[in-house]
């Protein structure tokens, strides 16, 4: 598959990812155990070409500028349910079950060359100051396992703590999706 027709592909992927957003009420979707492939997080994660981003641009697509305050969802970005046990950075087997398939996905051609960002995020419960380190090491706790369990390169991850200042769902502050872990893909 060429790169245009790649590109249109991930439009297309994402214009289906915004409905199904929509239909949940506004919030931006979250992958669960089960719901991934190691092709949909390839999808997700790869870092569009600049060329096909241009042409795309010229069919009236909005292309998103370096500064742009990056989306929930779309290329370069997935949000995944990460499971711990309450309160801790301690992954359940839930977790690893979807990082097992992450992992695969980051070791693919298709994202070689490609770092990422790992975000711990947490629900509002629970101080500031507990929630920024607990996200923080929940993500260094998704980092570990990338490299000790999938052979991802440490260099190739960066963990940071988002703390509970990103819920995906406002309204109810303890819900799942709030506990959660995104990847951003960086060139390298």
């Amino acid at each position: 598959m060429d790169s245009v027709s790649r590109s249109i592909t991930l439009v297309a992927l994402m214009l289906c990812v915004i409905a199904g957003a929509l239909a949940q009420g506004g919030r931006a979707p979250v992958v669960r155990t089960g719901q991934a492939s190691v092709e949909s997080l390839e999808d997700a994660l790869a870092i569009p070409d600049p060329k096909a981003s241009d042409a795309l641009a010229k069919r009236g697509f909005r292309v998103a500028k370096p500064g742009d305050k990056p989306k929930p969802y779309g290329p370069g970005r997935a949000n995944l349910l990460v499971t711990f046990v309450t309160g801790s950075a301690e992954l359940t087997a839930d977790a690893r079950s979807l990082l097992d398939v992450l992992g695969r996905a980051m070791q693919s051609n298709a994202l070689a060359g490609v770092s990422f960002k790992v975000q711990g995020h947490a629900d509002a419960r629970g101080s500031a100051k507990d929630n920024d380190a607990l996200s923080l090491a929940r993500a260094e706790a998704v980092a570990a396992y990338l490299t000790g369990s999938q052979g991802v390169l440490a260099e190739r991850l960066k963990p940071e703590g988002r703390g509970s200042r990103e819920p995906m769902n406002r309204q109810q502050v303890e819900a799942p999706e709030n506990r959660r872990v995104t990847v951003v893909s960086v060139r390298l």
